[in-house]
């Protein structure tokens, strides 16, 4: 399996931005621009993106140093031309570049050579959102966290009686860590080469404090915190949920409190794996809810840094993997601080990825069905992930790697279903029927159900059978739209985890970190500011902490009941 290369030459017209670091990491790197010749190569489908041209060039084109402009950051040279973006083309055909495409590619020029693409200054605008992030939590409870206090949520006074504070400066926090985010890539972009080994550091204080603040955003911890209670004292969480236990046992009263308003009817849809993390923090919780989900916080930090060392010690550019996901401020305040498994769903896709590019032989394979297993434990949508590095192995005819893996992952999973039994499944079938915004799906439930009158079952079924077509059809376009000499070992597992984020009926911001731990391996493409930008609308979009505001608990009476601002659970 070859390693990894450097992208080709972009689209016609463009410049790719060499950095030349001086050491090992530090300082700012020398760069140069890159003349490129009107000629795109076949198979390359991306024209340079200053946000993206970090890494080293392999085109042939002689290298002209271009003198920095006054106005330029220090040790930058000349910007890439502001020409619009050609239609790059892939074996002849033209994959056009739309008006949306070409006005973010003006943006990017525009804010990539102003202040905030400065180190300093993306570093302060991230570290600014994580600061109101984390205010918000301290000030639990309120509009946008759970009903608990953690240690650090002590130290100042709730804002449970204003509702519209928490909400603005989280949702300014959000805007502000995907700015910082943009400008330290932007640096990156330009030759600032940061040592990851600080990055990570920094992170990992920054994440031991979020552990010890209130879950902000979402009330997912609390559901977490009830179903490994109910499984702590001998219940099954696939066949009861948090309302049906709370009515046999009273002194459950404290679990069931946190869970969102939404959730107290439903039974865990998160896998066995899952299921023993969180009954393990129920253990040591015992009847303190507080502590379990302090355990439960614990435990994801833990994982969300192993994941950025992995990183680290694996990655064929540790800095650009540890800018895109330990020291990613959108993703630390999602993951972090709302405390989600998603972490753990991500840290398994990306041992299986870095495993099955660098393992060979039978063992090797193994080991990769076995962290899929895992993960499939943990939430089924790492079946993604195997589906993606299944790909270029049956495009090579290599039936027996993909064989024994498939194999491993069915045996792995059977084992952990074994003491529930394929009752476990059922609640995860159900969540399949989940519809919500901004996914357009939810307009044709909409239309479906209210406007034409058609039962909830006549509409479910078409939009289950439509849109894993549609997802394959949106990760192909994304797999074309990365340049050929990629490894596809990484490529076909991100685009479609990032075209489920598209197309699924149901969709969170956390649900991302599946396609951002994805690329983390992939050198230079457009896709990272498709990625950030839905990041944050979905984080803005589905932000509160299960208390849902007073015009959709009104609505919640109407036929079609919501499960918070613009979210539709069809099925019940």
């Amino acid at each position: 399996m070859a390693n990894r290369q450097s992208p080709g030459a972009g689209g016609s017209g463009a410049a790719l931005l060499e950095p030349r670091p001086s050491g090992a990491y530090g300082g700012m790197a020398q760069v140069t621009q890159v003349s490129v010749n009107s000629t795109e190569s076949t198979g390359s489908v991306e024209s340079a993106d200053p946000a993206e041209a970090a890494g080293p060039a392999t085109s042939p084109a002689a290298q002209v140093t271009a003198p920095p402009r006054a106005t330029d950051p220090p040790g930058a040279s000349a910007p890439p031309e502001s020409a619009p973006p050609e239609s790059p083309t892939l074996g002849g055909l033209t994959i056009p570049v739309g008006p949306i495409e070409r006005g973010m590619s003006w943006v990017i020029r525009k804010l990539s050579w102003s202040r905030l693409a400065r180190p300093r200054v993306a570093m302060a605008i991230s570290g600014l959102g994580l600061l109101l992030s984390m205010f918000v939590s301290s000030t639990a409870p309120n509009i946008e966290t759970l009903p608990v206090r953690l240690p650090l949520s002590h130290l100042l006074p709730s804002l449970q009686h204003m509702p519209i504070l928490p909400s603005t400066i989280l949702y300014t926090g959000d805007v502000l860590a995907c700015l910082g985010l943009a400008g330290m890539l932007w640096a990156h972009s330009q030759g600032w080469r940061p040592n990851p080994r600080h990055l990570l550091l920094a992170s990992a204080v920054i994440v031991a404090i979020m552990v010890c603040l209130t879950p902000v955003g979402s009330s997912d911890t609390g559901s977490y915190a009830a179903y490994g209670r109910i499984t702590a004292l001998g219940g099954n969480p696939y066949v009861t949920n948090p309302a049906a236990w709370f009515a046999h046992h009273p002194g459950y009263y404290h679990y069931y409190h946190v869970v969102g308003w939404a959730w107290v009817k439903q039974p865990s849809v998160y896998g066995p794996i899952a299921t023993v993390v969180q009954a393990f923090a129920a253990w040591i919780g015992g009847t303190s809810v507080t502590t379990t989900i302090w355990m439960l916080m614990i435990l994801n930090g833990i994982v969300f840094i192993g994941i950025g060392v992995l990183l680290l010690k694996t990655s064929d550019d540790p800095v650009r993997a540890t800018l895109f996901w330990v020291a990613n401020p959108v993703l630390i305040m999602q993951l972090v601080g709302g405390g989600h498994l998603d972490t753990l769903v991500a840290g398994a896709a990306i041992c299986a990825i870095q495993v099955a590019r660098r393992a060979r032989g039978m063992w090797g394979d193994v080991l990769v069905g076995v962290m899929i297993g895992l993960g499939c434990g943990v939430k089924a949508t790492v079946a993604l992930v195997a589906l993606g590095l299944a790909w270029p192995l049956l495009r090579r005819h290599e039936w027996r790697r993909v064989a024994r893996m498939a194999v491993v992952a069915l045996v792995v999973v059977g084992l952990e279903y074994i003491p529930y039994g394929l009752v476990g499944l059922k609640p995860l079938f159900g969540g399949l029927k989940l519809v919500g915004l901004p996914s357009p799906w939810w307009v044709f439930y909409a239309v479906g159900h209210d406007l034409l009158g058609f039962s909830k079952n006549a509409i479910e079924t078409p939009v289950s059978y439509l849109w894993p077509i549609a997802l394959i059809i949106v990760a192909q376009l994304i797999y074309k739209r990365i340049s050929s000499d990629q490894p596809r070992e990484v490529v076909a597992p991100f685009a479609l985890a990032f075209a489920w984020i598209l197309v699924a009926p149901w969709v969170f911001a956390w649900y991302t970190a599946l396609a951002w731990v994805a690329l983390t391996q992939v050198p230079r493409n457009r896709m990272t500011r498709w990625l950030t930008i839905v990041t944050v609308v979905l984080a803005l979009w589905h932000s509160s902490g299960g208390q849902a505001p007073i015009h959709v608990m009104a609505a919640h009476v109407h036929p079609m009941p919501r499960v918070g601002p613009g979210l539709v659970e069809p099925g019940r």
